[in-house]
């Protein structure tokens, strides 16, 4: 009597025995037509209503070549109780049932359970449309910049030195006037033939990305969660004297980037995107970037900070040399108690991300102006301006699994099954948004996901079971986990995971 599940590759007789129908030598299946509409009408794609040969009604599931007794929407209302107030469910003279809301004096098909279930995802007004985007700014772009004075300038040609390949490019790109940076980019190599179609241009992003970010140079370091990701370094001052022309001249080299279709090779902390589009940076962004000093913010949110004598200021180590800079003015004078804690941990998130890098900032973001205004670019979200920089590389899926730990799931599991069928069939972009939701980049490292890294050093690709069967899945980006429910059915999987990525702007599924 209860539910069971049989491989339709079986005969019809064995399908007919393992649902309980008669044992015949062969079983005659009815067609579609003679099964009660009832009983038909609502299958989700990929699902087809059979019967026995004594004409009981089973389901067919093509996803996962499994059988059924129950109708599949069935299990997706269990346990959910009652019908809302004022709700009525009814059936069309066919047989189909719908459901008519009193409330509002109108009628659907779909269970207002079922609805309440996913009511996060109704609430949810997003629509990430990346690719119509990308043309709308390309559109702009061209609109605003095809001026006569553009016309006037045929090209932006810079001659560099592939030995001296900072240096050279900066003297180049500074002694350009801004008008002149939106014509048609040439790059030539000192004592080189050829010429750019391309090719030269794509090679010199490349060449300068390298160093640019260099950490050598005193400019940009590594976060403190991996050695990939980069953030601006807040003693660039003691590296340069001249780091803020320095800072403005990447930040021409960056809008020139995008300004001409190119990448540049390098993956920046999720604030460093929100700062570009002049987003506030929150508590929640510092946990893939600093999980330690998240850890300790979280303490004090959660307990009470007087036993640990803090105050409104932060001592901060530079070579050596331990220096307390006030958060507020007088602030090594002010206690922080349970009234005043939330400021200070805004406080500590703003000093850590922005008022260290104020300056570095405003001239990267000077010279990116001189090319794109920074108007322009308030179409995308910080995921997607990652993107626009620095392109979505080529994702080895196979690589991607030979490289993922599990927690309560095997590898042959139908979820995991399906989880990496979902991941292949996902164009570029989708996978690399799976990518940046589950570990906050999509950036993979130089030698593959066996180097991808954590909060506290390597550490693999991970999926745990964990959730209820009608929630979404969770990311934990200091740990490069996902936490996947036991979804039933394949187009459920899909259909959550999607919406999980595709909405983390509005989705609590990220922590």
């Amino acid at each position: 009597g209860g539910t069971s599940t049989a491989n339709i590759s079986t005969a019809n007789t064995s399908i007919a025995n393992t649902l309980g129908g008669t044992s015949t030598s062969t079983a005659y299946i009815p067609e579609i037509s003679k099964i009660p509409k009832s009983l038909t009408f609502d299958l989700p794609a990929g699902w087809e209503a059979k019967t026995t040969a004594d004409g009981r009604v089973y389901y067919v599931d093509h996803h996962t070549k499994t059988t059924t007794w129950d109708h599949p929407l069935k299990k997706a209302t269990e346990g959910t109780g009652p019908l809302p107030p004022g709700w009525e469910r009814k059936t069309t003279p066919d047989g189909r049932p719908y459901f008519l809301d009193h409330n509002t004096k109108s009628t659907q098909w779909e269970d207002p359970r079922l609805q309440a279930s996913n009511k996060s995802t109704a609430k949810i007004q997003y629509s990430r449309d990346y690719k119509h985007k990308i043309m709308s700014f390309r559109s702009t772009l061209n609109k605003q910049y095809s001026s006569a004075a553009c016309e006037k300038v045929p090209t932006c040609k810079f001659y560099v030195h592939r030995g001296d390949i900072m240096e050279s490019s900066y003297r180049q790109v500074m002694k350009t006037e801004t008008h002149e940076l939106t014509a048609k980019l040439y790059i030539q190599f000192e004592g080189e033939r050829g010429y750019d179609y391309g090719g030269l241009s794509r090679e010199w992003f490349h060449l300068l990305s390298k160093e640019m970010f260099n950490p050598y140079y005193g400019l940009f370091e590594y976060a403190a969660i991996d050695n990939y990701t980069l953030q601006i370094s807040p003693n660039s001052a003691l590296y340069n004297q001249d780091h803020l022309q320095y800072f403005k001249f990447i930040g021409r080299v960056c809008g020139l980037a995008i300004y001409n279709n190119m990448i540049i090779d390098a993956f920046f902390i999720r604030p460093f995107y929100k700062m570009m589009l002049g987003k506030k940076v929150t508590f929640e962004d510092m946990q893939s970037v600093d999980v330690e000093m998240y850890n300790g913010m979280k303490y004090i949110l959660d307990n009470d900070p007087e036993p640990l004598c803090l105050n409104f200021s932060v001592n901060h180590t530079v070579f050596g040399e331990t220096k307390e800079v006030d958060l507020v003015p007088n602030g090594r004078n002010i206690s922080v108690t349970e009234a005043n804690k939330k400021e200070y941990v805004n406080l500590m998130v703003k000093w850590r991300f922005t008022e260290r890098v104020k300056e570095q900032m405003n001239a990267f973001m000077k010279g990116f102006g001189d090319v794109i205004s920074p108007k322009l670019i308030q179409v995308f979200d910080e995921r997607e301006l990652e993107y626009l920089m620095g392109g979505l590389a080529e994702i080895d899926v196979e690589d991607w699994k030979k490289n993922t730990l599990y927690s309560e799931y095997r590898p042959t599991d139908d979820v995991i099954l399906w989880f990496w069928k979902v991941v292949s069939n996902y164009d570029n972009e989708m996978k690399a948004r799976l990518l940046q939701f589950v570990t906050g980049t999509s950036k993979v490292p130089m030698n593959g996901f066996a180097e991808l890294q954590g909060s506290q050093g390597p550490r693999k690709f991970s999926i745990k079971q964990y959730g209820a069967v009608n929630s979404f899945p969770r990311s934990h980006t200091c740990f490069n986990r996902i936490d996947l429910p036991r979804y039933t059915q394949y187009y459920q999987l899909k259909e959550m995971l999607t919406t999980a990525i595709e909405n983390t702007e509005g989705f609590s599924g990220v922590d």
